[in-house]
């Protein structure tokens, strides 16, 4: 009876430290949220909502995007970073915050077009920053999210 009691404890702690996590994330450097890794839009809005002052409005609005554009799209937060892909296929896009800016990742970035402007040191990968004063191109942002989508994804 005992190991009972200590178990159920056990589980009763354990589950009231996720939802605190969740209800209340640590900001990491440059404020990223510390989301536990999770698969489905439960642990993706949870992020949204962590994200610090203009930038949780953005990521509302850019998940939004993404969702419209890639109907079934498949979410998950790995690396405490929201990942867009499609299930089977792999990952197209990620989302992280920075001090001053979203960055957005596209992993197979020289392949839009016109290519996002921001370059990496992967070969493939480019990314597109927003920072709070910045006019939103949704028409161009949903025409990448629209091509990365049809492309092979990053497997991780």
């Amino acid at each position: 009876m005992a190991g009972r009691t200590s178990r159920t404890s056990a589980r009763v702690a354990k589950k009231t430290a996720a939802e605190a996590a969740i209800t209340n994330p640590v900001l990491l450097s440059g404020g990223n949220p510390q989301i536990a890794k999770g698969y489905g839009d439960a642990p993706v809005q949870a992020y949204i909502a962590a994200m610090p002052g203009w930038k949780s409005d953005v990521g509302h609005r850019l998940d939004a995007l993404i969702t419209r554009s890639v109907p079934g799209v498949y979410k998950a937060v790995k690396w405490n970073s929201p990942l867009y892909g499609i299930e089977g296929q792999g990952w197209f896009l990620g989302v992280h915050c920075f001090a001053n800016y979203i960055k957005l990742a596209f992993f197979r970035g020289m392949s839009l077009s016109p290519i996002p402007p921001g370059e990496s040191k992967q070969k493939e990968v480019r990314y597109f920053h927003i920072h709070e004063a910045d006019q939103l191109d949704e028409a161009q942002l949903a025409a990448w999210v629209e091509q990365a989508s049809k492309l092979p994804g990053e497997r991780m």
